[in-house]
């Protein structure tokens, strides 16, 4: 698979398209800023979502001035089904364990303000609220980052650098630090690894997508409280050991079948 652009280029192209985002989210979030603070939440979510939106723009358009096959360079590439469902199967155990780890981290580093008032904005107050952060959240931000990380530049690297797991690794990490929170910074590097290797394996973004966009809902869901003490999910403060039993049995059968595919 030759590309008709270098490593410098493609690399620029992913800086732009994020600073595309950041810019037009925050022209957004400008223009919410005289509201009341109830309003200033749905600017927030707004923002969000036209910066997400403008992500992949710059790239589309990149692609096209470079006749660029666009299907084939962003791996929006067709999956059997049975993929599809293993990697909804993989991806809630992964996210069932990561939520674990999430659990033991804080028991040594309680998490700081700015973990609390994200999980706050993660608590919309109406409908319209609900809507625009699931839209953000849930749909829009895996679309953008898998087509810019996992099928446009994590694919770029394999072909440059002949090199799977080095190109993983670097997208990943590229992927981690863009979302600019030290806190999770492992966590996410390490869901960027999975992700990674779902594209690559499956030669498609369509699982990556499955997991990053299961991933963002489950956490609006927690962040409502719905999965609490009084629940079967939680006991003593972590992820019941049956239910982690459960995790570690999806990723087990999921994994080992999905790492058999041959993609066409």
């Amino acid at each position: 698979m030759n590309y008709s652009f270098t490593i410098f280029t493609a690399i620029s192209i992913v800086i732009v398209s994020l600073f595309s985002a950041f810019m037009a989210g925050g022209v957004v979030l400008g223009i919410g800023l005289n509201e009341s603070e109830s309003t200033q939440k749905t600017y927030t979510l707004l923002s969000f979502i036209v910066g997400q939106g403008f992500m992949i723009v710059p790239l589309i358009l990149f692609l096209i001035k470079k006749k660029e096959p666009i299907l084939m360079r962003l791996r929006l590439n067709p999956v059997d089904k049975h993929i599809l469902f293993l990697s909804f199967l993989f991806s809630f155990g992964v996210i069932i364990l990561s939520d674990e780890f999430d659990k033991i981290v804080q028991t040594f580093f309680p998490a700081p303000d700015y973990i609390i008032n994200m999980d706050n904005l993660l608590r919309p107050e109406s409908a319209l609220g609900l809507f625009l952060l699931f839209v953000a959240v849930s749909l829009l931000a895996p679309l953008g980052e898998e087509l810019l990380f996992r099928g446009f530049f994590q694919q770029f690297l394999e072909n440059y650098w002949k090199d799977i797991t080095k190109a993983v690794l670097f997208t990943s990490l590229f992927f981690a630090t863009i979302h600019m929170n030290p806190f999770w910074f492992i966590q996410i590097y390490i869901l960027g690894i999975l992700l990674g290797y779902l594209a690559w394996k499956t030669d498609s973004i369509f699982p990556s997508l499955i997991l990053h966009s299961l991933n963002n809902t489950i956490a609006i869901i927690t962040s409502y409280g719905g999965l609490d003490e009084t629940s079967f999910y939680i006991k003593n403060g972590h992820i019941n050991p049956i239910i982690l039993i459960f995790a570690f049995f999806l990723i087990y059968v999921s994994f080992n079948k999905i790492k058999k595919y041959q993609p066409n």
